[in-house]
């Protein structure tokens, strides 16, 4: 009861020296105001950063698989030989699709668009990317065979072609001159900002109209979806292994999993995140200086009152309290102002970067954490000074 009591009388006498010093308290405060909230806006903002390349990766389909080939004419893998294998592996793979870059302009009577993404692809395509439809019907096995001239627009190519996609619906446009139906509209991925280059500004035909539209009867890019992300590396695997009984190069094939990607991204962020926190964490190092200083002011100050708590046979364990306690509350609010403004910091910068970067719960515990720390390492040799004065000497002190 009477160590509680000690406390709090030198938690009283910590908030009166405070309230008494404003300005030196308010500087000595500024430091780890500016550190904590600088760990906690970085690290936040990294980690938002980090969470929206996985979402936009995860929008892509964690469970797919890229395939890059380099054919020619004496080595190629057909269209056939790849559905074969993927028929055969169905335990594996859930999808698969080609695909065949189309460039060119996607025109509207006097309306066209030049930065419109457009491409050959399978009736799993949707699928993969996890695309729903605004209006319409996705592409089909049948448009497949048939080459039909139907395609599939994205929620911006419909707005700026047609004015919305219930009007773009049955609409023909054309593209490289060729006339195409629109049988499908897919519904907005961008709920912020529609733009062209933009996740909305696409457009996508059968693989087989694509190819006679460009004179290319082999497609050079697969891109497959696994039953389950636990099966990539087997199916990385299976892809390589089949590959290789075609091309006899591995230069002119390249197979990556979408997870394997995720993996390596977040391993890299992760370190970029500890990086700049460590950098962002030597203003808390620089603050704990300022905290030590100005407490070794407050002791040459304050050696006489020391003297006089001295002789009156205050101990040297509650001299050291008082001023440990007192470096332990500045730090404390100097903590928590700058955890404060880091949180309401972090979602604005955020929102401005137009992403969502709420503050990262780790980077307040750790900065709040580093923050008291600072007030007990370095409050503690100007409280060992102040305890270890002498009485009579702190006395004659003027």
């Amino acid at each position: 009861m009477e160590v509680v009591k000690i406390m709090l009388q030198s938690f009283k006498l910590a908030i009166k020296s405070i309230i008494a010093n404003k300005m030196r308290s308010f500087l000595t405060m500024l430091g780890l105001i500016i550190g904590v909230s600088a760990v906690v806006i970085l690290v936040s903002v990294m980690m938002g950063y980090l969470n929206n390349m996985v979402k936009s990766f995860m929008d892509m389909g964690a469970n797919t698989i890229s395939v890059s080939l380099v054919n020619t004419p004496a080595r190629q893998a057909s269209i056939d030989q790849m559905y074969d294998f993927f028929n055969e592996n169905r335990d594996i793979f859930s999808e698969m699709s080609p695909q065949v870059g189309v460039s060119g302009t996607i025109k509207v009577g006097t309306t066209k668009s030049t930065s419109t993404t457009v491409s050959g692809v399978s009736e799993y395509y949707s699928k993969m990317k996890n695309y729903k439809l605004e209006k319409g019907r996705n592409l089909s096995y049948a448009d497949m065979i048939s080459r039909q001239k139907v395609v599939v627009i994205g929620y911006y190519v419909a707005l700026k072609l047609f004015g919305s996609p219930k009007e773009a619906l049955g609409q023909i446009i054309k593209i490289n001159g060729s006339a195409f139906t629109v049988v499908g509209v897919v519904e907005r991925q961008d709920k912020k900002q529609l733009s062209a280059r933009g996740s909305d500004d696409f457009a996508f035909m059968p693989y087989s109209t694509a190819g006679q539209l460009n004179g290319t009867s082999v497609p050079d890019t697969y891109t497959f979806a696994t039953v389950d992300t636990k099966v990539s590396d087997k199916a990385v695997t299976l892809l390589k292994d089949f590959l290789k009984t075609i091309y006899t190069q591995k230069e002119t094939y390249f197979v990556e999993s979408m997870s394997q990607m995720l993996s390596e991204i977040n391993v890299q962020m992760a370190l970029m995140s500890t990086i700049i926190g460590a950098i962002a964490g030597i203003s808390l190092l620089v603050a704990g200086v300022g905290v030590m200083n100005i407490m070794l002011v407050s002791v040459t100050e304050r050696t006489r009152e020391i003297g006089i708590r001295k002789a009156l046979g205050a101990r040297k364990g509650v001299i050291m309290q008082q001023f440990v306690i007192e470096a332990l509350v500045t730090s404390t609010l100097g903590g928590s102002l700058g955890i404060i403004l880091g949180c309401i910091a972090s979602p604005t910068i955020g929102n401005i970067m137009g992403m969502s970067s709420p503050a990262n719960f780790n980077a307040v515990l750790i900065s709040f954490s580093v923050s008291v720390a600072i007030g007990l390492i370095f409050g503690y040799m100007p409280a060992m000074r102040a305890a270890s004065l002498n009485p009579i000497d702190a006395l004659r002190s003027e």
